[in-house]
């Protein structure tokens, strides 16, 4: 078997109900990990996923089959097992998390940690070309069990106090985890500090996911928690997606902080702290949102779509000695340069919720601190799908010429660092490569009524040599 094959981005992800992403392909990969970066302690941990503790055996299994010191820590969130290589307690060398994000439930997966960070593309390439010899350690290690989320919990509750000495008395907060792994963050982090969360919903894990995707992109994810504050009264809202790495926020109207304005609102806070920061960005965000970063102070750098992109291009323009606060995407990863560049849901959650709760005192809300981003008057996602063995060569033909068909007609916009983005008299479009499927996701907004539909018009007409199946585009006309 090519272990190669179940490589997306910088995770692992296979079929795992009745497809070959195995728990014992998990483990091989799992004992590679250790033999690759010589982990002697490594944290185990999953999500909700029916597969999930059987994947989660096996691993532990191997890795004591490798000598290691194994933390299993059960059902939990994908930050918390970063955290467990910071612990001064455990210290741990590496740690794995087995999901498959906001995927559907016959889906499973492998996310990797060490001290340092989530592994890069060419690092879990190297795991993986492992896996496909044969290589691990040989020893007899041991599996220690306890309640280690109850650690990220005490983390995540001392970073409320800190800002917030008072806690959250009175203050009534709606968590949505959409039976993932992150219904803690309503009993173990917000209840004791004194917030009402019994309007919470979907907080017990299932790992058929009954309710709605586990997705704060999803619309029918943010019209539920949206309808949920409204309903009872509440404060604040906080929707996670599986694994918690990733979140939006509602406010007290029911208004979806989501997307742009999700990235908006964390950038106003942060660029308050401290003027000048660069904001990077994966490439389809808007250009009110360009404008709103740079009337608050900040810079803005539209990077490559893949969360580990955008954070590791943040992390290069630190090491370069420019001050980059925060990675994030509109997909709702977002990390923080205070918080070790971790995309991590609850942090981010956290942060706007701080704020949130100091604007209120002001009688103000976080639509307050993004009342001047400019929202485009129309916009739309189409996925456009590829097919035969050689879609990557026939995506990257299809940009190639949409760049110099743009080049003739339009203007390029030249702060692309993937795909093509395109300036028209109506708006903007971009198409770019997906990062995991054979698709090409193209963006489209506009200013005007109907510029959406005349980019559409534009594009499949473009199109319709190189793509028989252009039905994505009909819901535009």
């Amino acid at each position: 078997m090519d272990y190669l094959k179940f490589k997306s981005g910088t995770d692992v992800r296979g079929t795992a109900v009745n497809g070959d992403f195995t728990p014992e392909v998990a483990a091989n990969i799992a004992a590679a990990f250790a033999f690759v970066f010589d982990c002697k302690k490594v944290a185990v941990g999953r999500d909700s996923r029916i597969t999930g503790p059987q994947i989660c055996d096996a691993v532990t299994d191997a890795l004591i089959g490798c000598g290691c010191q194994v933390f299993d820590c059960g059902l939990c969130s994908t930050p918390s097992m970063f955290m467990m290589t910071q612990y001064p307690s455990i210290k741990a060398d590496g740690a794995i998390m087995i999901t498959a994000s906001h995927h559907p439930y016959d889906k499973n997966g492998m996310k990797f940690f060490l001290a340092d960070g989530g592994l890069s593309s060419a690092k879990l390439t190297s795991v993986l070309e492992a896996a496909n010899k044969g290589e691990r350690k040989v020893g007899s290690g041991l599996k220690f069990t306890d309640d280690y989320l109850s650690l990220y919990c005490k983390h995540i509750r001392d970073i409320i106090l800190s800002r917030l000495p008072g806690g959250l008395n009175g203050y009534k907060i709606v968590v949505d985890a959409g039976n993932g792994a992150g219904g803690f963050f309503a009993d173990r982090i917000l209840r004791p500090l004194g917030a009402d969360v019994d309007g919470s919903q979907f907080l017990e894990p299932d790992g058929m996911f009954p309710s709605h995707v586990p997705n704060p992109e999803d619309k029918a994810a943010m019209d539920s928690i949206s309808a949920r504050v409204i309903d009872t009264k509440a404060d604040f809202g906080i929707i996670f997606d599986t694994d918690v790495d990733r979140s939006a926020v509602v406010t007290a109207s029911g208004a979806e902080l989501n997307r742009n304005r999700l990235i908006a609102a964390i950038s106003a806070v942060l660029l308050s702290e401290r003027q000048g920061g660069i904001i990077v960005t994966d490439s389809v965000t808007s250009d009110g949102l360009h404008k709103f970063i740079e009337a608050k102070g900040g810079e803005h750098i539209r990077y490559k779509r893949g969360y580990r992109n955008v954070i590791e291009f943040s992390q290069k323009l630190n090491a370069e000695g420019r001050y980059s606060p925060l990675a994030i995407e509109t997909s709702g990863h977002a990390a923080l340069k205070e918080n070790y560049f971790l995309d991590d849901g609850a942090y981010l959650a956290v942060r706007l919720l701080i704020e949130a709760v100091k604007l209120k005192e002001r009688n103000k809300t976080l639509e307050d601190l993004i009342s001047d981003l400019e929202e485009p008057l129309e916009c739309a996602e189409v996925r456009l799908k590829l097919v035969g063995d050689d879609w990557k060569e026939q995506g990257n033909k299809i940009l190639s010429d949409l760049e110099e068909y743009a080049k003739k007609h339009f203007s390029l916009a030249s702060d692309s660092y993937e795909g093509v983005r395109v300036n028209t008299e109506y708006g903007w479009f971009m198409a770019r490569m997906s990062v995991h499927d054979p698709i090409i996701p193209v963006n489209i907004e506009s200013n005007y009524r109907g510029g959406v539909k005349k980019m559409a018009e534009i594009l499949a007409n473009f199109l319709k040599v190189y793509l028989s199946d252009l039905s994505a585009f009909e819901k535009l006309f």
